[in-house]
């Protein structure tokens, strides 16, 4: 009942371009990645495509290793969005890349609505997403697989922190949701934008990742907690913050536009509307 609740953030399609929701999950008993050898990757991997294997319906997909995948094929799946790449300095310093070209792929469904990525940084990242803001559809499809992958293999957990990972920054329910969404008139005074983001725990940047600008007023927006909440509460806290982004851009679209402005259309010959 709490998922169904969730709904559509945008039902008229104007503001919302896109939803994601995803979750990070690690094997049971298996190293992080820079403590990792080739024979734990190649375990890891298997043990995930046998559990893949058995999703049904919907979530039912296919595998492709990066091991053997063409230049052309991943530059198109990292353009949209669908592939992982090794070019963040950070995890490569933290030897997040020991391995790369082994027990690493992408695992997707036909419509590609449901991702899973194995060993890019954590053992697994489950990734549902469409366009639009049907909220509540992509949660729920983020749910069922999760629960079905649980009941293929143990994820790794501990009183306190909830799941494991190998960034501090995604313990506990390792949720991050978000939206991409159209704000061109906030996006020219982002204060606004800010401090509803401040006041529900989100965190706004650009559609190209942490540290990119809004291209064409379009942000990305998610939730910052993690931890101390459950899952359904921080995709709640991001559902509350993005209506409040809509319900102001919406004010803003709507304004009357300024006498000065009107006078000056006017004597242009332009319709006052």
């Amino acid at each position: 009942a709490e998922i169904d609740s969730l709904g559509d953030l945008d039902p008229s399609g104007q503001f919302v371009v896109s939803t994601r929701v995803r979750v990070a999950r690690s094997h049971e008993g298996m190293p992080f990645p820079p403590a990792g050898k080739k024979e734990d990757f190649e375990k890891m991997e298997d043990l995930a495509c046998k559990g893949l294997s058995t999703l049904t319906g919907e979530l039912a997909g296919t595998y492709y290793p990066l091991r053997g995948m063409d230049k052309a094929t991943q530059n198109k799946m990292i353009e949209d969005h669908f592939l992982f790449r090794a070019d963040d300095s950070v995890l490569g310093d933290a030897g997040g890349y020991n391995c790369w070209d082994t027990g690493r792929g992408i695992f997707h469904n036909k419509d590609k609505t449901f991702l899973t990525w194995l060993n890019e940084e954590d053992h697994f990242r489950f990734i549902s997403m469409q366009m639009g803001g049907n909220l509540g559809q992509v949660y729920k499809r983020l749910a069922s697989a999760i629960k079905h992958m649980e009941t293929k293999m143990k994820f790794a957990k501990k009183d306190g922190l909830g799941y494991l990972t190998f960034c501090p920054t995604n313990l506990g329910t390792t949720l991050r949701a978000s939206v991409h969404v159209r704000v061109p008139m906030l996006s020219k005074d982002p204060k606004v934008l800010n401090d509803i983001c401040a006041k529900y725990n989100l965190q706004p940047r650009g559609v190209h990742g942490e540290h990119s600008e809004s291209k064409g007023g379009i942000y990305d927006i998610s939730n910052k907690r993690r931890l101390g909440l459950t899952e359904y509460e921080a995709v709640n806290e991001m559902k509350k913050g993005v209506l409040e982004i809509i319900k102001e851009e919406a004010k803003l679209t709507c304004m009357p536009k300024p006498m000065d402005e009107l006078w000056t259309g006017l004597q242009a010959g332009e319709s006052p509307s």
